[in-house]
């Protein structure tokens, strides 16, 4: 199933998205995390008398717009690792965003009035759905729910003032996320699936889940031990090379952009880029 949640007539709702409507969930549990944390239980024999609200009678929200805790990998693709003239680490790369930088489908990523240096960064997004502390290997890809989309915008500028990420990623409007969560069961195995970024049409990155330094069960695994894991929160699994900030001149998103980070069998994540 592909879960979203979206806003309809100033209410915030959740669902099933299908051929051409939302099947609207929102009286079984009052969000998506809350859906999450039951494993999905009723959903199946809800969705026959679920309201339909029709495409274009909503706009995509973040697929979990309150998770307890985002935690970002970085420097997880071996071509972004040397783009970035980084050594080699022996554990992952974590930072955090805060959720309310984040923005769904369609909706406008803000570049700053005080910056210009706005990059993109196509990535995978897991939502966990088993809470875990110190979660083993064997058991790690039990505790996803879903899998999504996300850009994870990076204001370059004020990433790199210190050693430390955050001021760059967490901007308000700048990590998408979605257009929707999309469960295991359906989209399969992930190894071979190719993730592309596009701005304005064009591919500047391009990689498949198997390069990963640092796979979905290290990442789980790694996380469970600093943190417990609950449901709803959201890991983004790093960048592929090919960034703006490495290019030659750098290649910034400026108002008018249009930048697209799809997952094959998964779908695509649409923005336009606005100034503040």
């Amino acid at each position: 199933m592909k879960f979203a949640t979206v806003r309809s007539d100033n209410r915030t709702l959740w669902g099933v998205i299908e051929d051409s409507a939302l099947a609207d969930l929102s009286a079984l549990y009052p969000s998506l995390r809350d859906a999450v944390e039951a494993d999905f239980a009723g959903v199946d024999e809800a969705l026959a008398d679920a309201p339909r609200i029709a495409f274009g009678a909503f706009s995509y929200l973040p697929v979990i717009p309150n998770p307890d805790k985002i935690i970002c990998v970085g420097l997880n693709y071996e071509n972004h690792r040397k783009e970035t003239g980084r050594k080699e680490v022996a554990q992952p790369t974590i930072f955090s965003r805060f959720a309310n930088s984040q923005l769904g489908h369609d909706e406008a990523i803000v570049m700053p009035k005080v910056s210009s240096d706005l990059d993109y960064e196509g990535e995978l997004a897991i939502v966990i759905g088993k809470p875990g502390r110190y979660i083993t290997r064997e058991d790690a890809m039990s505790h996803i729910a879903g899998y999504a989309c996300y850009n994870d915008g990076s204001l370059r500028d004020y990433q790199w003032h210190t050693h430390q990420f955050t001021p760059g990623k967490n901007f308000p409007a700048t990590g998408a996320f979605g257009p929707y969560m999309m469960t295991p069961d359906e989209l399969g195995p992930l190894a071979e699936l190719t993730l592309s970024t596009r701005l304005n049409g064009e591919v500047m990155q391009q990689a498949q889940f198997k390069d990963m330094i640092f796979d979905l069960p290290d990442l789980i695994v790694y996380c469970s031990e600093f943190t417990e894991l609950v449901p709803g929160d959201v890991i983004v699994t790093g960048t592929p090379g090919g960034v703006g900030a490495k290019r030659t001149p750098p290649l910034w998103m400026k108002p008018g952009d249009v930048v697209e980070i799809e997952i094959e069998r998964l779908g695509t994540l649409r923005n336009t880029i606005i100034a503040e």
